[in-house]
This record gives structure tokens, sequence and C-alpha cells, in this order.
């Protein structure tokens, strides 16, 4: 019997909405990418996985949406390494770019020392943050907008000292661009990590997310949009864990029960990997009936990886796929010597990505901490904006300019046009309607809207209408802003 071949029929990236926000996607480690969505927890919907936290009271504010599910991959990293996080706006697609600029706001990354990063759930005690940045008075830009300039890059460096074992690692973005509505959007995501370090040290003191910022707190109620902002910004949350000789001996039932990776590792016979699936290379055979099995759990292996691809995708099962079809043909022609390319690594070759270098927090004086750890001295940082600037896909040109629709919703481009719009006349090169310079002056659209400076009425009375609420997540809620 011939096995067809599966048409993906799920269609991730195909789902991707045009109301999106940023996810974190990638996860390098001394510049190595791991792979799109591996060892990362993500939301199951690709059509609101850039959406924002819906509220600060959530467990999704530990992990993300669907965060308090683990993965079946571990990365591994080791004591001092530089860790970079890459987001995108669209997750399968990062020459989209990574977030867009009307999101401003700052960045930390926080630690969790847990038993299984496949099975904690990620949400109560035990966080602390290594790292933050918040708005740099001398460059004159937020966090966010370095991470722009980043091409969606963010790196530190893991503390030295640590104890070794299983940890979650949690980067975050706050964008603050409706804050001071009650709206502050928080984008948190967790990456599932073995730390190998012969250290023994943890924070004194940790906090509890949900729990370590509410609405009420000045970093999550800061108006950007003040022609004079009250600087220094506080940063939300905890200060920035230092190693020292102060801090606390890590758990020793734990340092002695992990001396060694033992969960979500590679299986050895993985010839290729999406997400947090892998490939499992088939057994030999050499007659007709063990070459069509071969091609029966070929095609299973291809299903799972569909099922199960993440929102950046599913290029990896195609790769697949592909080897199944290679089996049905040496199947159909009576090869039945096989599989072809017995353990060939299917793996694209690995992408190089300038990324940012990793340097110290800076938090400024009016940090808040409702629970903090250890004290921390903080230099003022500046990210390395050598990287490549996140270049934008350009939107198609109308074929008639006559059958354009005017926006609704603040989203422009594929027939929807911002002349007339209500959010304003200039459509961005990341496909908003708005009418300041940001809209309207360089990558402007001039097919789906007015370019120039003439517009420049307020961002603030003009950008910020968003639908989603804090308890409730609206798919297409979101694409409201630039």
């Amino acid at each position: 019997m011939k096995i067809s071949s599966i048409a993906p029929v799920l269609a991730l990236m195909a789902a991707q909405s045009v109301n999106a926000h940023t996810l974190f996607a990638e996860l390098y480690v001394d510049g190595q990418a791991q792979g799109d969505g591996t060892c990362i927890r993500m939301p199951s919907d690709p059509n609101t996985a850039t959406n924002p936290v819906p509220s600060l009271d959530s467990s999704d504010m530990a992990c993300g949406v669907d965060g308090t599910k683990g993965v079946a991959r571990v990365c591994s990293v080791d004591s001092g390494s530089t860790l970079s996080f890459e987001y995108r706006d669209w997750p399968d697609n990062p020459s989209v770019g990574s977030i867009d600029i009307s999101h401003k706001g700052p960045c930390a990354v926080y630690l969790k020392k847990v038993s299984s990063a496949i099975d904690d759930e990620g949400t109560g005690d035990g966080w602390f943050k290594i790292w933050d940045e918040g708005y740099d008075e001398s460059a004159g830009k937020w966090c966010t907008e370095k991470l722009i300039d980043n091409n969606g890059h963010l790196s530190v460096k893991v503390p030295e000292g640590l104890q070794g074992g299983y940890y979650l690692i949690r980067p975050e973005l706050l964008a603050l661009h409706n804050a001071d509505k009650g709206d502050p959007q928080f984008y948190a995501g967790c990456a599932q990590v073995w730390l190998n370090s012969d250290g023994t040290q943890l924070p004194q003191s940790t906090v509890s997310i949900p729990g370590y910022v509410d609405y009420n707190q000045p970093a999550t109620s800061f108006n950007i949009w003040n022609e004079k902002m009250a600087l220094p910004y506080p940063m939300p949350g905890p200060s920035v864990y230092t190693p020292s000789s102060s801090a606390k001996v890590g758990n020793q039932k734990l340092r002695v029960s992990q001396q060694k990776q033992t969960e979500g590792l590679a299986p050895s016979n993985s010839i290729i990997t999406n997400g947090n699936w892998n490939g499992i290379e088939l057994a030999k055979y050499n007659d007709q009936e063990g070459c069509w099995n071969a091609s029966t759990a070929c095609w299973a292996q291809s299903k799972e990886c569909y099922d199960t691809a993440p929102p950046t995708g599913h290029s990896g099962c195609k790769i697949w796929e592909g080897k199944c079809q290679d089996i049905n043909d040496q199947c159909s022609a009576s090869n039945y010597n096989g599989p072809p390319n017995y353990m060939k690594n299917l793996n694209p070759v690995v992408k190089q990505v300038k990324l940012p270098a990793a340097e110290a927090a800076q938090t400024g004086d009016g940090s808040y901490s409702p629970a903090s750890s250890a004290a921390a001295s903080k230099p003022a940082t500046t990210f390395k904006t050598s990287a490549l600037v996140a270049k934008a896909t350009a939107v198609a040109p109308p074929s008639n300019s006559n059958s354009l629709t005017v926006s609704t919703e603040g989203n422009c481009g594929n027939g929807v046009t911002c002349k007339g719009s209500s959010f304003g006349d200039c459509c961005s090169s990341h496909g908003y309607c708005g009418s300041s310079d940001q809209y309207c002056s360089a990558g402007c659209n001039s097919a789906f809207g007015t370019c120039g400076g003439q517009y420049k009425r307020d961002e603030h009375n003009h950008m910020h209408v968003h639908k989603h609420k804090r308890a409730v997540r609206v798919g297409g809620d979101a694409r409201m802003m630039p």
C-alpha cells in the first residue's frame, strides 16, 4: 500500500493573525541558535500567540499563555554563558520585524530554579531578576527601541556561581503605550534550560509571579506621552540579583540529585527537529514489507510534527515530509533497501545572526520592588546597536486603488487604506495607521495611505485605542497600534 503525502492542513503559518504584537521565538546560547521555538513554552493558538498577557493577576504572567505546560526539550547552558532572546512580530517570519515602534518600554530577564524544567508550571515564588533596562536617558531610548535596533535581540549573561541544575529563563517586555490608561502590556515567555555549573549560590530572596507587579504601581502606569517624562523610570519588580558571598547556598538535595541533565535531551537517533519535535530515523529494511512499514511509520511521525508545531512554524515538518516521499518512491520502484540517506542530518544549516553584546543592567534610581532580591550595583548599560535593523516586509501595492477600503481596525495593506481612517492617514512600514513621523516618514507605504510630515496629530490621542481587556483574550484585538 502506498501512503499519500500529508498536506499541511493545519497551515499554522497561514494562520498568523495580522493583529499581532510580539513573541519570544528563539533562544541563542553563546551565539548558537537553538532552533525556532526549541526549548520555549509558547501559546498553542498561533492567531493570538503574539498578544500581551491578558491580566497581571493571571498565571499567564509567569511564562505566557499556555506557559504552565512544559515542552519536550531542555537546552543546555554553561555558567557565564551569553543568552540571546529573539522576538518576532510574526513568529514564523523574523524578516517582518520584532515589535512595533509604538510599543515602548522596559525589558527584564528572570530565572527560577526548579526540580524539573518540563514539569514545573512556572507560577509562584522562586523568581529572581538577573538583568533589566528601562529608559536610557543618555541615548534617549527605551529598551524596546534598542531591541528593534538589534533586529529583535537582547542578550544577557548567566550569573557566575549559581547552583547548577534545571531552570526556567523568563525574558519580559513591558509596552507602556497605553499604561496611563490602565493597560500595561506584558510579553512574557519561558525557555527551559539545564545549567552546567559547579556553583552553590541562589539569591537570598525571590518574588512570586504572578504577584510581583500590579496595576497601581508607578512602573505599570507610567505615562510615556508627557512632553517631559517623569524620569528616571521606576523599573517594575525586584532589583537585579548579583552573585556575592552573602547569597544563600542552594538546596543541597537538589544539587546532589541534579548532577547531570536527564530530561529534555534530543534522542541520539534524531535527524531533524521542528520546535520541540524530533524526527527519529527509521529502522533499516531490505524487503517489500519493511519498506512499506517504514513509509507508514514515517508519515505517522510527519503527522505528529504538524500536530505539535509551535507558532514559529513547521519548516522541519516539510523537510521530514520529503524523506517520507523518498521512501514511498523507493517502495514504488521496488527498491526495498533503505531507508535512503540513513542517519543523515536533515537540519538546515544554522543561520548566522549578528547579536548584541551582553552588558550590565540599568534600573535607575526609582526601582520599585515589592519583594526585592539581593541588592545589586547597576552601572549604566548601552546596547550594541551594530546589529542589522529589522526590515519590514514590503506590502504589495493594490492592483486597483479604487478597490481599497478605509481601515477601521488600525491596520493597513492587503486592500485596506489608512486614508480617511480615524487612526491616521499614514500607513507605516509595519502595516499600521497613524499620523506621526513614525507612520508618515521613513518606510511609509504610500500605496495604502498618505505619506509626509503634514499629519502631526497627537499620538497619545490617536494611537492607543485597544480592545483587549485585562482578563479577556480577544483574537484580532491588538494591532490597533502602529
